[in-house]
């Protein structure tokens, strides 16, 4: 909602465009609220980032898919998304493509990793191959000194109020998730 899912897009698609010969494209949903509610929110506007159809998932060869977090969950907006992918699921168009997630939570305890477990069934629904980041991020994943967001199913942050921005750690990994799934992309394609 604060730009923080959008943050942490940014550097994935830094991190897949390191990949040597990797094009990397960056989508967000459609809105699906009222501007009314969004106003009453304190929404900021949207960005210029390209809204996304769901046909156009069946160009990609990877998948890394990023929302903020509601009750342990993904945010509505994602989820009607992801519902309009009906035709995509009954053709099987994603089926063996690597898919991964990351996502924004208000708070330490607000769900990250329910929100990654109850996001897994779309992937599994479609037959994704589900690529988390484990512990491949390294000493990074233990860093117990600040606040982090993010786990080994996939990059994260904590917004809060909107006032607390991504940090540097929470941004690297942001950026070694990206490298990580568009390596897998890669091999998966034969081109290693």
């Amino acid at each position: 909602m604060y730009g923080h899912v959008e943050k942490l897009a940014e550097e994935i698609k830094k991190g897949a465009a390191s990949v040597e010969g990797v094009e990397v494209s960056l989508w967000q949903v459609p809105e699906i609220l009222p501007e009314e509610v969004l106003i009453k929110m304190n929404a900021p506007p949207k960005t210029e980032v390209p809204i996304i159809e769901p046909q156009q998932l069946a160009d990609a060869d990877g998948l890394l898919f990023g929302f903020p977090t509601r009750y342990g969950m993904m945010a509505a907006q994602f989820k009607a998304f992801l519902d309009a992918t009906g035709g995509l699921w009954r053709t099987q168009q994603l089926a063996g493509k690597p898919a991964g997630l990351f996502y924004s939570t208000g708070s330490q305890n607000g769900g990250q990793e329910t929100t990654a477990l109850t996001a897994v069934t779309q992937l599994v629904h479609h037959g994704m191959l589900y690529v988390p980041v484990g512990y491949t991020f390294g000493a990074g994943m233990f860093e117990m000194e600040q606040v982090k967001g993010g786990s080994p199913y996939g990059s994260g942050t904590f917004a809060g109020d909107g006032s607390r921005q991504p940090s540097k750690l929470e941004l690297e990994q942001a950026f070694h998730q990206g490298k990580y799934l568009a390596g897998i992309a890669k091999k998966l394609k034969g081109e290693v």
